[in-house]
C-alpha cells in the first residue's frame, strides 16, 4: 500500500536530483574546515539571509542549543514562548547543558508573545535574579506566521532593553513564502527581511525544504566562532559532511519556490475537512493543519488515527491532530486523507 505520510515534513525522501547533487559533492574534513561543500553552503545561507557567517549542524535542536549558549552564560536567562520548540520540545538543553534559565511566557492566540509581558519578564540588575540576556522567537510557530510588524516591534523592544535576539526559523522559508503571498514579494527577500530583525537565526533544511538532514545557524563572525566551539562540545563536528551539505544547498536552489504548493495543499486539506461534525479545523497559514476533536468525537482520537493508519494514511495526535503537507504529498494523497476521515465520522 502506498502511504500518505502527513506526520511531518521531516519524512521526505531526497529527490533524484538531490541524490545526484549529493553523489557529486566534493568532500573534505569539515572538522578541519576543509569540506568545500560545507563551506559553500555556509557562505550561501549566510549571504542569503544577510549575515557574516553560518555554521552547518546536524539538527535544529543543536542549532538552537549552540545559539542560546553562545548568547548566554551560566546564570543567564532567555525569554521564550511556552510552545516554542527550543523551550518545550528540545529536552531542556539550555538548562541541562548550559545552566541557562528559560523564562517561558504564554502566547497570544496568534502565536505572539505580548510586548508588555516580554518587558515585564526582563529582570532587574540585582543579585536575586538571573540575568536576562536574550529574546527567542520562533517563526513559523505551529505553522502560524508571526506578523512582520510584530517581529519588528518585539525585536526593537529587545534591543532597547539590551537583549540579544534569536530566531528559531526551522521553517523560516515557509514563513517567508506566506509573507511573500501577502506582500506580493519574493520568498528569499522576505526571509532576509525577517532574519535581519535578529542577531542569530537557525534554519532547518530537513523540514519543508526536503533535505535528509541538517540545519544552519547564522550570525556574526564572532558569534559563529563561539557557536563552533559549542557544536564541538555537543558532538556536532562531522567529517565528510559535504554529502549532506550538498543536499541542503540543492534544496536552497530548487525547493523554496515549491513551498507555495505545500501551502496550497494544506488549504485543500483544511477545506476538505471543514463542516465535519465534531471537528474544528484551524485555518492553515503554511503547511501545517491542526484539527481539534470536539464533543463526543473527542474520545475517538486514537481510534481515528488507527483507522487512518490501517488505510496507509499517517498523522500525529500528540495534543491535537496534526497534518503536515510536503514535497512527497500530492493532491491525490490529500483527497484520499479527506475521504478517509469523512468516511470515519459518517460510518
Amino acid at each position: 500500500m502506498t502511504h500518505v505520510d502527513l506526520r511531518s515534513d521531516t519524512v521526505t525522501q531526497p529527490t533524484p536530483a538531490m541524490r545526484a547533487a549529493m553523489a557529486a559533492a566534493p568532500l573534505g574534513d569539515d572538522v578541519f574546515g576543509a569540506d568545500p561543500s560545507v563551506n559553500a553552503l555556509q557562505e550561501k545561507i549566510a549571504a542569503m539571509l544577510g549575515f557574516e557567517a553560518a555554521l552547518f549542524v546536524p539538527t535544529g535542536t543543536q542549532s538552537n542549543l549552540c545559539a542560546i549558549l553562545s548568547h548566554c552564560g551560566r546564570g543567564d536567562e532567555y525569554i521564550v514562548g511556552q510552545q516554542q520548540h527550543s523551550y518545550r520540545w528540545e529536552g531542556g538543553g539550555a538548562a541541562v547543558f548550559g545552566s541557562v534559565q528559560p523564562q517561558p511566557l504564554d502566547h497570544a492566540p496568534d502565536g505572539t508573545l505580548p510586548l508588555a509581558q516580554i518587558e515585564a519578564a526582563i529582570k532587574p540588575d540585582d543579585a536575586h535574579f538571573a540575568r536576562t540576556r536574550l529574546l527567542a522567537l520562533e517563526n513559523t510557530l505551529g505553522g502560524k506566521l508571526l506578523p512582520f510588524e510584530y517581529v519588528q516591534a518585539a525585536t526593537a523592544l529587545a534591543t532597547s532593553k539590551g537583549l540579544q535576539r534569536h530566531l528559531d526559523g526551522a521553517r523560516l522559508f515557509n514563513a517567508a513564502t506566506a509573507q511573500a503571498a501577502k506582500t506580493k514579494g519574493d520568498p528569499r527577500a522576505e526571509a532576509r527581511r525577517i532574519a535581519q530583525c535578529f542577531d542569530s537565526v537557525s534554519v532547518c533544511f530537513s523540514k519543508g525544504l526536503g533535505a535528509p538532514i541538517g540545519s544552519a545557524l547564522c550570525g556574526s563572525t564572532e558569534f559563529i566562532a563561539r557557536a563552533h566551539r559549542i557544536r564541538k562540545m555537543a558532538g556536532g563536528g562531522m567529517r565528510q559532511a559535504g554529502l549532506l551539505a550538498a543536499a541542503a544547498s540543492h534544496a536552497l536552489d530548487h525547493h523554496i519556490d515549491r513551498l507555495a504548493d505545500d501551502h496550497a495543499l494544506a488549504q485543500r486539506l483544511a477545506a476538505g475537512l471543514a463542516g465535519i461534525d465534531g471537528l474544528t479545523v484551524e485555518a492553515p497559514h503554511t503547511n501545517i493543519v491542526f484539527v481539534d476533536l470536539t464533543g463526543a468525537a473527542q474520545a475517538r482520537s486514537s481510534e481515528l488515527l488507527a483507522s487512518l493508519n490501517a488505510q496507509g494514511i499517517l498523522a500525529t495526535g500528540l495534543y491535537r491532530l496534526r497534518f503536515v503537507t510536503h514535497l512527497d504529498v500530492d493532491a491525490a494523497g490529500v483527497d484520499r486523507a479527506v475521504a478517509a476521515i469523512r468516511t470515519f465520522f459518517h460510518s
